[in-house]
């Protein structure tokens, strides 16, 4: 599928649920920008260790909610806050990604970015296996996105144009353009998830020859 490809099959499943997912990341922003404001100071220590706090459980109740979208199954506003049922392997999993993104982004922001698109199915696929640990679902992610960076790059890039439109109204139409891109997330996500599958399932079987000697002969 190519990146309008996966647009228009993102449009497509958000009709009629624009409106309804409004409220999921008003609710979402207001939480992390209030937490990124602590004690009035935008960057301060304590607003940064909260946003890391309940960031991850957030982002892994919205990865839930969008996968319920992608397979047409029935989501509510509650489920925002699902991901603190499993607190502690949802925090290691946000942790430990924000980390390896921010130490390859030391060395340049290239390496940030490729490290960032490397880890970028982490929830996607804590969400579809619950029971793995939070250190297998960074290593999977990267190994599933072996050779498809580049894809997830031009495709997120792809949204520069609406995020300019978005950003003019005083950002107003980012809770929309949001559902835009992670709708779309997730679609590239079941695309790259079929394809690793295929590959890893359907390895051909060589066929071993038993030579047998006989030693009377």
């Amino acid at each position: 599928m190519t990146a309008s490809e996966i647009r228009f099959d993102a449009r497509t499943r958000l009709q009629g649920l624009w409106a309804t997912l409004v409220p999921i990341w008003f609710i979402y922003l207001l939480i992390m920008m209030g937490a990124h404001s602590i004690f009035g100071l935008k960057e301060s220590f304590f607003g940064t260790l909260i946003s890391l706090v309940i960031g991850g459980p957030m982002l892994m109740g919205i990865t839930r909610i969008f996968l319920k979208i992608y397979n047409k199954e029935p989501f509510e506003l509650g489920q925002l806050f699902d991901g603190f049922k499993e607190f502690s392997r949802v925090f290691t999993a946000y942790l430990l990604m924000c980390l390896y993104i921010l130490l390859w982004a030391l060395l340049l922001i290239v390496p940030g970015i490729i490290a960032a698109l490397g880890y970028s199915m982490t929830f996607f696929i804590m969400a579809d296996h619950p029971e793995m640990p939070a250190s297998e679902a960074l290593r999977n992610s990267k190994d599933m996105m072996m050779g498809h960076k580049s894809e997830l790059f031009w495709l997120l890039l792809s949204f520069i144009g609406w995020a300019i439109l978005a950003t003019i109204p005083f950002g107003i139409g980012w809770l929309w353009l949001e559902s835009y891109i992670l709708a779309s997330m997730t679609i590239f996500y079941h695309k790259v998830k079929g394809h690793r599958e295929e590959t890893v399932t359907y390895q051909p079987v060589k066929e071993e020859t038993i030579e047998v000697k006989d030693e009377n002969l």
